[in-house]
Protein backbone atom coordinates (compact mmCIF):
# COMPACT_ATOMS: atom_id res chain seq x y z
CA UNK A 1 0.00 0.00 0.00
CA UNK A 2 1.16 3.53 -1.05
CA UNK A 3 1.96 6.15 1.87
CA UNK A 4 0.72 8.83 0.30
CA UNK A 5 -1.48 10.92 1.61
CA UNK A 6 -5.40 10.15 1.03
CA UNK A 7 -6.34 12.95 -0.97
CA UNK A 8 -9.92 15.38 -0.54
CA UNK A 9 -10.35 15.59 -3.39
CA UNK A 10 -9.05 14.26 -7.49
CA UNK A 11 -10.21 15.84 -10.33
CA UNK A 12 -10.05 13.60 -13.61
CA UNK A 13 -9.86 15.63 -16.65
CA UNK A 14 -8.49 18.86 -17.39
CA UNK A 15 -10.93 21.32 -19.58
CA UNK A 16 -12.68 23.93 -18.24
CA UNK A 17 -15.13 21.92 -16.08
CA UNK A 18 -12.03 20.22 -14.47
CA UNK A 19 -10.04 23.13 -14.24
CA UNK A 20 -13.22 25.10 -12.60
CA UNK A 21 -13.59 22.59 -10.21
CA UNK A 22 -9.76 23.11 -9.13
CA UNK A 23 -10.15 26.76 -8.70
CA UNK A 24 -13.08 26.45 -6.29
CA UNK A 25 -11.53 23.37 -4.74
CA UNK A 26 -8.03 24.68 -3.85
CA UNK A 27 -9.90 28.08 -2.79
CA UNK A 28 -11.64 26.04 -0.19
CA UNK A 29 -8.33 24.70 1.09
CA UNK A 30 -8.81 21.29 -0.16
CA UNK A 31 -5.59 20.85 -1.82
CA UNK A 32 -7.13 19.39 -5.10
CA UNK A 33 -5.02 16.74 -7.40
CA UNK A 34 -5.87 17.01 -10.72
CA UNK A 35 -4.47 14.31 -13.42
CA UNK A 36 -5.07 16.10 -16.44
CA UNK A 37 -4.56 13.65 -19.17
CA UNK A 38 -1.98 13.46 -21.97
CA UNK A 39 -3.93 15.80 -24.00
CA UNK A 40 -4.98 18.41 -21.48
CA UNK A 41 -7.22 21.26 -21.63
CA UNK A 42 -9.42 19.32 -23.40
CA UNK A 43 -11.94 20.10 -26.89
CA UNK A 44 -10.94 23.94 -26.34
CA UNK A 45 -7.18 23.10 -27.48
CA UNK A 46 -8.53 21.90 -30.91
CA UNK A 47 -10.06 25.33 -30.90
CA UNK A 48 -9.18 29.05 -32.67
CA UNK A 49 -11.23 31.72 -31.70
CA UNK A 50 -13.51 31.08 -28.55
CA UNK A 51 -16.05 34.24 -28.76
CA UNK A 52 -18.85 33.35 -26.72
CA UNK A 53 -16.87 32.72 -23.30
CA UNK A 54 -18.27 35.95 -20.70
CA UNK A 55 -14.98 37.92 -19.96
CA UNK A 56 -12.78 38.17 -23.33
CA UNK A 57 -14.66 41.37 -25.23
CA UNK A 58 -12.52 40.40 -28.07
CA UNK A 59 -12.73 36.66 -28.07
CA UNK A 60 -9.64 34.58 -27.01
CA UNK A 61 -8.09 31.58 -28.02
CA UNK A 62 -9.10 28.29 -26.92
CA UNK A 63 -5.77 27.03 -26.06
CA UNK A 64 -5.12 30.49 -24.43
CA UNK A 65 -7.94 30.24 -22.30
CA UNK A 66 -7.14 26.86 -20.85
CA UNK A 67 -4.05 28.16 -19.82
CA UNK A 68 -5.42 31.09 -18.14
CA UNK A 69 -7.98 28.85 -15.95
CA UNK A 70 -4.52 26.29 -15.36
CA UNK A 71 -2.96 29.42 -13.92
CA UNK A 72 -5.67 30.53 -11.76
CA UNK A 73 -5.96 26.84 -10.54
CA UNK A 74 -2.24 26.54 -9.91
CA UNK A 75 -2.13 30.26 -8.24
CA UNK A 76 -4.61 28.31 -5.26
CA UNK A 77 -2.15 25.73 -4.78
CA UNK A 78 -4.15 22.73 -7.21
CA UNK A 79 -1.32 19.91 -8.19
CA UNK A 80 -1.37 18.85 -11.53
CA UNK A 81 -0.08 15.23 -12.74
CA UNK A 82 0.16 15.15 -16.92
CA UNK A 83 -0.50 11.63 -17.31
CA UNK A 84 -3.43 9.48 -18.41
CA UNK A 85 -5.67 7.71 -15.83
CA UNK A 86 -5.69 4.01 -17.15
CA UNK A 87 -8.17 2.26 -13.70
CA UNK A 88 -9.96 3.15 -11.18
CA UNK A 89 -11.80 1.54 -8.75
CA UNK A 90 -14.59 2.75 -6.92
CA UNK A 91 -16.22 0.31 -5.02
CA UNK A 92 -14.96 1.12 -1.16
CA UNK A 93 -13.31 4.18 0.37
CA UNK A 94 -11.18 5.93 -0.42
CA UNK A 95 -11.46 5.81 -4.14
CA UNK A 96 -8.73 4.23 -5.91
CA UNK A 97 -6.92 6.32 -8.92
CA UNK A 98 -4.28 4.48 -11.07
CA UNK A 99 -1.91 6.02 -13.42
CA UNK A 100 0.00 2.97 -14.33
CA UNK A 101 0.94 1.84 -11.67
CA UNK A 102 0.92 4.77 -9.02
CA UNK A 103 -1.73 4.84 -7.26
CA UNK A 104 -3.95 7.55 -6.24
CA UNK A 105 -6.70 7.59 -3.35
CA UNK A 106 -9.09 9.98 -2.59
CA UNK A 107 -12.30 10.67 -0.46
CA UNK A 108 -13.98 12.65 -3.58
CA UNK A 109 -13.79 12.33 -7.05
CA UNK A 110 -14.73 14.37 -9.92
CA UNK A 111 -14.71 13.20 -13.38
CA UNK A 112 -14.69 15.93 -16.08
CA UNK A 113 -13.14 13.55 -18.65
CA UNK A 114 -15.04 15.45 -21.52
CA UNK A 115 -16.31 14.41 -24.96
CA UNK A 116 -15.05 14.24 -28.41
CA UNK A 117 -16.67 15.05 -31.34
CA UNK A 118 -16.86 11.96 -33.43
CA UNK A 119 -14.75 13.02 -36.92
CA UNK A 120 -14.70 11.15 -40.28
CA UNK A 121 -11.01 9.98 -39.63
CA UNK A 122 -9.61 11.32 -42.65
CA UNK A 123 -5.93 13.15 -42.88
CA UNK A 124 -7.58 16.09 -44.48
CA UNK A 125 -9.87 16.54 -41.88
CA UNK A 126 -7.46 16.32 -39.53
CA UNK A 127 -4.49 18.97 -41.57
CA UNK A 128 -7.76 21.08 -41.79
CA UNK A 129 -9.28 21.30 -38.55
CA UNK A 130 -9.68 24.71 -37.02
CA UNK A 131 -8.94 26.01 -40.58
CA UNK A 132 -12.38 25.38 -42.81
CA UNK A 133 -13.16 22.42 -40.88
CA UNK A 134 -14.49 22.20 -37.72
CA UNK A 135 -17.29 20.28 -35.27
CA UNK A 136 -18.92 22.89 -33.85
CA UNK A 137 -21.06 25.13 -35.55
CA UNK A 138 -22.05 27.90 -32.76
CA UNK A 139 -18.38 28.06 -32.17
CA UNK A 140 -17.12 28.71 -35.51
CA UNK A 141 -20.17 29.83 -37.63
CA UNK A 142 -19.96 33.45 -37.27
CA UNK A 143 -16.76 32.77 -39.46
CA UNK A 144 -18.25 31.86 -42.56
CA UNK A 145 -20.04 35.05 -43.40
CA UNK A 146 -21.26 34.75 -46.94
CA UNK A 147 -19.33 31.73 -47.94
CA UNK A 148 -20.62 28.17 -48.65
CA UNK A 149 -20.50 25.26 -46.27
CA UNK A 150 -21.31 21.80 -45.66
CA UNK A 151 -22.85 19.89 -43.07
CA UNK A 152 -21.74 16.34 -42.76
CA UNK A 153 -24.40 14.25 -40.86
CA UNK A 154 -28.06 12.89 -40.61
CA UNK A 155 -29.37 13.38 -37.10
CA UNK A 156 -30.78 16.29 -34.97
CA UNK A 157 -27.36 18.11 -34.57
CA UNK A 158 -26.60 17.89 -38.44
CA UNK A 159 -29.70 19.29 -38.81
CA UNK A 160 -29.36 22.35 -35.75
CA UNK A 161 -25.98 22.93 -37.40
CA UNK A 162 -27.06 23.59 -40.69
CA UNK A 163 -29.82 26.08 -39.11
CA UNK A 164 -27.74 27.77 -37.35
CA UNK A 165 -25.43 27.83 -40.12
CA UNK A 166 -27.92 29.73 -42.57
CA UNK A 167 -27.87 32.80 -39.97
CA UNK A 168 -24.28 33.32 -41.49
CA UNK A 169 -23.77 31.40 -44.51
CA UNK A 170 -24.85 32.11 -47.96
CA UNK A 171 -25.34 28.69 -48.33
CA UNK A 172 -25.40 25.19 -46.67
CA UNK A 173 -25.11 21.45 -47.66
CA UNK A 174 -26.07 18.74 -46.17
CA UNK A 175 -24.04 15.80 -46.97
CA UNK A 176 -25.77 11.98 -46.01
CA UNK A 177 -24.55 9.19 -47.08
CA UNK A 178 -28.31 7.96 -47.84
CA UNK A 179 -31.36 9.53 -48.05
CA UNK A 180 -32.38 7.96 -44.62
CA UNK A 181 -32.04 10.38 -41.63
CA UNK A 182 -32.16 9.82 -38.15
CA UNK A 183 -33.34 12.99 -37.37
CA UNK A 184 -36.54 14.14 -35.92
CA UNK A 185 -39.31 14.82 -38.14
CA UNK A 186 -39.31 18.30 -37.06
CA UNK A 187 -35.59 19.11 -37.34
CA UNK A 188 -36.12 17.44 -40.36
CA UNK A 189 -38.75 19.53 -42.13
CA UNK A 190 -37.60 22.76 -40.50
CA UNK A 191 -34.10 21.97 -42.90
CA UNK A 192 -36.21 21.71 -45.68
CA UNK A 193 -38.26 24.47 -45.77
CA UNK A 194 -35.13 26.28 -45.32
CA UNK A 195 -34.82 28.03 -49.15
CA UNK A 196 -30.25 28.63 -48.12
CA UNK A 197 -30.37 24.63 -47.26
CA UNK A 198 -29.82 21.93 -50.14
CA UNK A 199 -29.31 18.63 -49.45
CA UNK A 200 -26.59 16.33 -50.98
CA UNK A 201 -27.93 12.33 -49.96
CA UNK A 202 -26.23 9.35 -51.43
CA UNK A 203 -22.75 11.19 -51.16
CA UNK A 204 -19.93 10.72 -48.48
CA UNK A 205 -16.66 13.01 -48.08
CA UNK A 206 -13.69 11.50 -49.02
CA UNK A 207 -10.93 14.28 -48.64
CA UNK A 208 -10.77 17.97 -47.97
CA UNK A 209 -9.03 19.81 -50.26
CA UNK A 210 -7.46 23.25 -49.36
CA UNK A 211 -4.31 25.33 -50.04
CA UNK A 212 -2.52 24.72 -47.25
CA UNK A 213 -3.95 27.43 -45.30
CA UNK A 214 -7.91 26.82 -45.66
CA UNK A 215 -10.02 24.72 -47.18
CA UNK A 216 -11.63 25.82 -50.92
CA UNK A 217 -13.51 22.16 -51.83
CA UNK A 218 -14.12 18.80 -50.87
CA UNK A 219 -13.87 15.66 -52.83
CA UNK A 220 -17.30 13.43 -52.75
CA UNK A 221 -18.05 10.15 -53.71
CA UNK A 222 -21.90 8.86 -54.32
CA UNK A 223 -22.73 5.79 -52.56
CA UNK A 224 -24.81 4.24 -55.42
CA UNK A 225 -22.06 4.97 -58.22
CA UNK A 226 -18.72 5.18 -56.64
CA UNK A 227 -18.71 8.37 -59.09
CA UNK A 228 -16.33 10.87 -57.30
CA UNK A 229 -17.22 14.36 -57.88
CA UNK A 230 -15.93 17.75 -55.78
CA UNK A 231 -17.85 20.73 -54.31
CA UNK A 232 -16.16 24.21 -53.90
CA UNK A 233 -16.74 24.83 -50.07
CA UNK A 234 -15.02 27.28 -47.65
CA UNK A 235 -15.77 25.32 -44.70
CA UNK A 236 -17.17 22.15 -43.57
CA UNK A 237 -18.85 21.30 -40.34
CA UNK A 238 -18.63 17.12 -38.82
CA UNK A 239 -21.79 16.90 -36.76
CA UNK A 240 -22.13 12.92 -36.88
CA UNK A 241 -22.09 13.15 -32.75
CA UNK A 242 -19.88 13.35 -29.79
CA UNK A 243 -18.72 10.08 -27.70
CA UNK A 244 -18.18 11.05 -24.14
CA UNK A 245 -14.68 9.97 -22.77
CA UNK A 246 -16.21 7.71 -20.22
CA UNK A 247 -14.55 4.30 -21.53
CA UNK A 248 -12.54 4.15 -17.89
CA UNK A 249 -15.94 3.89 -16.12
CA UNK A 250 -17.91 1.85 -17.66
CA UNK A 251 -19.85 -1.31 -15.36
CA UNK A 252 -18.87 0.93 -12.71
CA UNK A 253 -20.73 4.21 -12.82
CA UNK A 254 -24.56 4.71 -14.52
CA UNK A 255 -24.37 5.80 -18.01
CA UNK A 256 -27.16 6.67 -21.05
CA UNK A 257 -27.06 4.57 -23.91
CA UNK A 258 -25.15 7.14 -25.71
CA UNK A 259 -22.26 6.74 -22.88
CA UNK A 260 -22.90 10.21 -21.05
CA UNK A 261 -22.81 9.79 -16.95
CA UNK A 262 -25.88 9.96 -15.54
CA UNK A 263 -25.66 13.13 -12.72
CA UNK A 264 -29.43 13.63 -10.42
CA UNK A 265 -31.24 16.24 -11.51
CA UNK A 266 -29.79 19.89 -10.30
CA UNK A 267 -26.82 18.14 -8.74
CA UNK A 268 -23.29 16.73 -10.00
CA UNK A 269 -23.61 13.49 -7.96
CA UNK A 270 -23.29 9.89 -9.78
CA UNK A 271 -24.87 6.57 -8.67
CA UNK A 272 -21.02 6.74 -6.12
CA UNK A 273 -21.68 8.30 -3.36
CA UNK A 274 -18.58 10.95 -3.01
CA UNK A 275 -17.72 10.90 -7.07
CA UNK A 276 -19.26 13.60 -9.10
CA UNK A 277 -19.27 14.41 -12.79
CA UNK A 278 -19.25 17.72 -14.38
CA UNK A 279 -19.03 19.16 -18.05
CA UNK A 280 -19.55 17.37 -21.28
CA UNK A 281 -18.64 13.88 -19.77
CA UNK A 282 -22.17 14.48 -18.51
CA UNK A 283 -23.89 17.06 -20.53
CA UNK A 284 -25.17 16.01 -24.34
CA UNK A 285 -27.36 18.92 -24.29
CA UNK A 286 -25.40 22.05 -24.16
CA UNK A 287 -21.83 21.26 -24.61
CA UNK A 288 -20.14 24.79 -24.23
CA UNK A 289 -17.76 25.52 -22.54
CA UNK A 290 -19.36 28.26 -20.02
CA UNK A 291 -21.42 25.51 -19.30
CA UNK A 292 -18.96 23.07 -18.41
CA UNK A 293 -17.49 25.30 -16.15
CA UNK A 294 -20.94 26.06 -14.35
CA UNK A 295 -20.76 22.62 -13.73
CA UNK A 296 -17.05 21.95 -12.70
CA UNK A 297 -18.28 24.87 -10.02
CA UNK A 298 -21.49 22.90 -9.15
CA UNK A 299 -18.73 19.63 -8.40
CA UNK A 300 -16.59 21.49 -6.40
CA UNK A 301 -19.38 22.78 -4.24
CA UNK A 302 -20.96 19.19 -4.04
CA UNK A 303 -18.22 17.90 -3.07
CA UNK A 304 -16.76 20.00 -0.90
CA UNK A 305 -20.44 19.92 0.75
CA UNK A 306 -20.23 16.10 1.27
CA UNK A 307 -16.54 16.11 2.55
CA UNK A 308 -18.21 18.24 5.53
CA UNK A 309 -20.76 16.21 5.83
CA UNK A 310 -19.58 12.43 5.81
CA UNK A 311 -15.53 12.90 6.90
CA UNK A 312 -15.88 16.90 9.03
CA UNK A 313 -13.61 17.80 7.05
Amino acid sequence: MSDKKIENVIIIGSGPAGLTSAVYSARANLEPLMIEGEEAGGQLMITTEVENYPGFEHGITGPDLISVMRKQAERFGTRFITRNVTKVDFSSRPFKVYVGNDLYEAKTVIISTGASAKLLGLPSEKQYMSRGVSACATCDGAFFRNMEVGVVGGGDTAMEEANFLTRFASKVYIIHRSDNFRASKIMLDRAKKNPKIEFIEHSVVEEVLGDGKSINAVKMRDTRTNEVNEKKLQGLFIAIGHRPNTKLFEGILDMNEAGYLVTKAGSTYTNVDGVFAAGDVQDPIYRQAITAAGSGCMASIDSERWLEANEGH
